[in-house]
């Protein structure tokens, strides 16, 4: 399956990020890398993840979605997701992610429930 992430211009201070593909053990590393160089290019680092185009998310998908959680919210922003198919949403519910890190239905509600981390 073809993977592929696509970084959006800021919508208000907030870069969103669309995965298409499988967040697996073979394209999460992608992933890792594009979080990792955008938190380290922001101030007040506040992204949302569009996962409307993932079939697929893995422990390892996952563990790269905790880790920018964690590097976001350590340099004073947030990381929200958005547009969570019915398959994923899922698997976000069986493992009690979703009660954590909750799952927009749109983008720019995602965009929104990070306002308050604006700089």
């Amino acid at each position: 399956m073809v993977f592929d992430l696509v970084i959006a211009e800021p919508i208000d201070g907030v870069i969103v990020i669309a995965i298409v593909g499988d967040l697996d053990m073979a394209n999460a590393p992608r992933l890792r890398e594009a979080l990792i160089r955008v938190v380290a290019e922001a101030t007040t680092p506040r992204v949302v993840l569009d996962l409307d185009g993932v079939g697929l998310l893995d422990p390892t998908g996952l563990g790269v979605i905790f880790d920018g959680v964690k590097r976001t919210r350590s340099r004073g922003g947030d990381l929200a997701l958005a547009r969570v198919n019915p398959v994923v949403r899922k698997d976000l519910e069986l493992t009690r992610v979703i009660e954590i890190l909750p799952a927009h239905e749109s983008v720019a509600d995602a965009v929104r429930s990070l306002a308050r981390f604006a700089p």
